[in-house]
């Protein structure tokens, strides 16, 4: 990362600058601005403070959303146009998770907003590993810790946000954002209804069993309702997770909101189905995180310690998964979403898709769930035929 004196951060900083020095009373300049790399229309910045008459930290993450000519006409990004739903919804997360005790705050303080400037003042987490490279070092045991760490955090973050939806819905009306929709949830309808037409067109399968398109419909209420609902950043790809001296911290809250918990778990299980990712757990491994993560919980959700239940929960929260996965990314231009970030775990989306149906066909199999099974497997052949594997 290297210093940036384009226009836009010069821009960024002086808008920071006058919404710091209003809050506090008193000036205060911000210098040397390094670019964090802000994805699409976030312009995200390390600052220095200079002159600090009241105890701010000495560096800040700047993050504002600006608008981007010609933005109109794209498609996939699951914020409206200009990018102010999305900031809105970011500004609520991060005044819900201000209030939260620290230990189970899962990402930066929030220390000033704009909400006309669309400017959000961060604390800065500091040298950060992203778990894309921890989660490929070689050392196992290493791997193992990382993993633990993020299903614990999740835990954590869960436990200390389960009863708080409707604070988070006054915040949300309080920024002006009353649709309570993120969004990943308002694709859900969408995605149920053109995967089979999807699987069929792509992929010459036969008319999808009713019994399987019940099952992946009642997964997709789990956004909506569920019985283990909390908060969640949303945005779980690798690239938003991080470890520090502090332990593992969640970034970017543009879809942040209430949803069945078992989601964020089957997220890692399910390979980081928002991107383009291929992390394949052991089945062992993949229980030492279900563990790691209900040790957490379970003393707020019972009904957690049945293994049955538990299991049920997060064959069906893999299932929807790997079906808005399938609705993502199958279609050879995948405009459905934003354009898939790359980082060390990128892979082509031929071998994500093909191990996220294959992960599924295991895991339903496991569970003794053999019409998702075979139905998985099912697919699974016929991706490996499509791309010749």
């Amino acid at each position: 990362m290297t210093a940036t004196l384009a226009d836009p951060v010069s821009e960024v900083v002086a808008a920071a600058q006058k919404l710091l020095t209003r809050r506090t009373g008193a000036p205060v300049t911000l210098i040397d601005p390094v670019d964090l790399g802000g994805s699409g229309q976030a312009v995200v910045l390390r600052v220095r403070v200079s002159e600090n008459p009241f105890q701010l930290p000495r560096t800040l993450v700047l993050k504002q959303v600006r608008d981007v000519p010609g933005d109109s006409e794209r498609q996939g990004d699951l914020a409206d146009s200009n990018g102010s739903s999305a900031f809105l919804r970011e500004a609520a997360s991060y005044q819900f998770a201000n209030a939260l005790a620290t230990d189970s705050r899962p990402g930066p303080e929030l220390h000033a907003y704009d909400l006309d400037a669309r400017l959000l003042v961060l604390s800065d987490l500091g040298d950060a590993s992203p778990i894309t490279t921890l989660l490929r070092n070689s050392d196992e045991a290493a791997v193992t810790n990382s993993l633990m760490a993020m299903a614990q955090a999740l835990g954590r973050m869960h436990a200390a946000t389960v009863g708080r939806e409707d604070d988070f819905a006054a915040l949300l009306r309080r920024v002006g954002q009353p649709d309570s929709t993120d969004g990943i949830s308002a694709q859900i309808p969408d995605a149920l209804a053109e995967v089979p037409g999807l699987l069929t067109e792509f992929l010459g399968i036969d008319a999808t069993p009713n019994d399987i398109l019940d099952r992946v419909s009642r997964s997709g209420r789990l956004f909506a309702h569920g019985a283990f609902r909390a908060f969640s950043p949303s945005d779980l790809c690798p690239d938003n997770i991080i470890v520090n001296d502090e332990g593992v911290r969640f970034l970017d809250y543009e879809w942040g909101g209430f949803r069945d918990a078992t989601l964020d778990i089957t997220y890692a299980l399910a390979s980081f189905p928002g991107c383009l990712c291929s992390f394949e757990l052991s089945h062992d491994r993949q229980q030492e995180m279900i563990d790691a993560w209900r040790a957490e919980v379970v003393g707020i959700w019972p009904a957690l310690s049945d293994d049955t239940t538990l299991a049920g929960k997060i064959l069906d929260a893999r299932l929807i998964w790997v079906w808005l996965s399938t609705y993502w990314f199958l279609p050879d231009d995948h405009t459905r979403i934003a354009a898939a970030r790359a980082h060390h775990l990128s892979v082509p989306r031929s071998q994500a898709l093909t191990s996220r149906w294959s992960a599924l066909a295991d895991s339903a199999d496991r569970a003794g769930e053999r019409g998702i099974a075979e139905y998985a497997a099912a697919v699974v052949t016929a991706l490996r035929a499509k791309w010749q594997r």
